[in-house]
């Protein structure tokens, strides 16, 4: 499913669809828990990943990041548990809940999120879900993800503030795809700029190259050769300003180089599925691209640490684990033992902090966070607007 595939990709997409990345080595064998407490004075929380399975790594690596945030942040009044979703998401959440667990971190997959939130809502426990989903937010239901809307308006919203009004749009199918394009007409008419053109494609070459063509074509620019050759006709002017790929770095490097050829100086723009794409900076085509997402400092720091404990580095979505344990942990100290979790403090609005930079969730559910806009360069990636540290400034 879409879903489940989106959950393997590092850049924080979880919930809809995105292309395979390379992946660390698989980290150890979680921990469970966060040291000897004297239980009657202890809260329980639970963490809803697969441990085993296609998604195993990705879940070990969000639960050891989740059991480190508790340690850091001496969480010791809560008891942190892990539970299995591999070989079913309801029958883990049902032993969860069971078990006296009155807050659920996770599950990581939009499917598995629709299976427990019934099981969590008529317990009373809300959820706190690594998805990327919109769709399953609200009625206790609380997305962590990073949500590919957010990314869109920040990096549209930089472009326009640099001049930039006319838009293009290379968008993939299915359901992330159909998000992605609503959010991008949204931020640019929003911003006042103009979308020219935009095009869809699956994720294989015939499919792609066909995008860039009628793209290119639309524009009146230039064309592309049956043998992959540019054919651009003299005085012509670019049909639009910018370019936004909205999939993953591995599509953009595919891309890139045929706009590049064909419509001479576009500003590309990405969103933080690029984030995890280090070999952006080695293609010339990408050169000066602008992409939004979370800030990856902290995040560094955390890898390094995680690096040192479980001698294997974790995936990117495991700060994910870490901010939500910590968010626990932080609303935890006004949290009797023993009694419902207060998830009246989820609304917040001075929000949180984390790995991730600040975030706080909407009316929705949806965690709203603050992002950066880097460009990428010969070096790697340069933060050319820095994140709000909060949401007072």
């Amino acid at each position: 499913m879409l879903a489940r595939l989106f959950a393997l990709s590092l850049a924080a997409t979880i919930a809809a669809c995105a292309p395979t990345v390379k992946r660390p080595t698989p980290p150890p064998p979680v921990v469970e828990d966060n040291g000897p407490v004297a239980e009657e004075n202890r809260n329980r929380v639970a963490v809803l990943v697969p441990t085993t399975g296609p998604n195993g790594a990705l879940g070990r690596s969000i639960a050891n990041a989740a059991s480190m945030a508790m340690l850091d942040a001496n969480g010791r009044n809560i008891r942190l548990t892990v539970y299995n979703t591999a070989a079913g998401a309801a029958s883990a959440a049902q032993r969860a809940l069971a078990e006296g667990n009155r807050l659920i971190l996770g599950p990581l997959l939009a499917e598995d999120v629709r299976a427990v939130a019934p099981i969590a809502r008529a317990g009373g426990v809300p959820l706190i879900t690594f998805s990327n989903d919109v769709s399953v937010a609200g009625n206790g239901v609380y997305v962590m993800g990073f949500v590919p809307a957010q990314s869109i308006e920040r990096v549209v919203s930089y472009a326009r503030s640099r001049g930039i009004e006319r838009f293009a749009g290379l968008i993939p199918a299915g359901v992330y795809g159909q998000r992605a394009s609503v959010a991008f007409t949204k931020a640019v008419n929003d911003s006042g700029g103009r979308v020219v053109a935009m095009q869809n494609y699956t994720r294989d070459g015939a499919s792609i190259t066909a995008a860039v063509k009628k793209l290119i074509g639309a524009t009146g620019k230039a064309q592309i050769r049956p043998d992959g050759s540019v054919a651009a006709p003299r005085g012509s002017a670019a049909g639009f300003d910018a370019l936004l790929i909205a999939d993953s770095g591995r599509i953009a490097l595919i891309t890139a180089p045929m706009l590049s050829k064909a419509s001479g100086h576009v500003q590309l723009l990405g969103t933080e599925l690029w984030n995890t794409e280090p070999g952006l900076a080695k293609a010339p085509a990408m050169s000066g691209a602008w992409f939004a997402s979370v800030p990856d400092g902290t995040f560094r720091q955390l890898a390094s640490r995680y690096r040192a404990r479980f001698n294997a580095s974790p995936y990117r979505l495991s700060s994910l684990g870490y901010d939500a344990a910590l968010l626990a942990v932080k609303v935890g100290k006004s949290w009797a033992p023993r009694t419902p979790f207060p998830r009246a403090a989820l609304a917040d609005g001075g929000g949180f902090s984390g790995i991730d930079g600040a975030f706080r969730f909407n009316g929705s559910g949806v965690a709203e966070r603050m992002l950066e806009i880097n460009q990428i360069t010969a070096n790697g990636f340069d933060a050319v607007s820095p994140a709000p540290r909060s949401f007072g400034e």
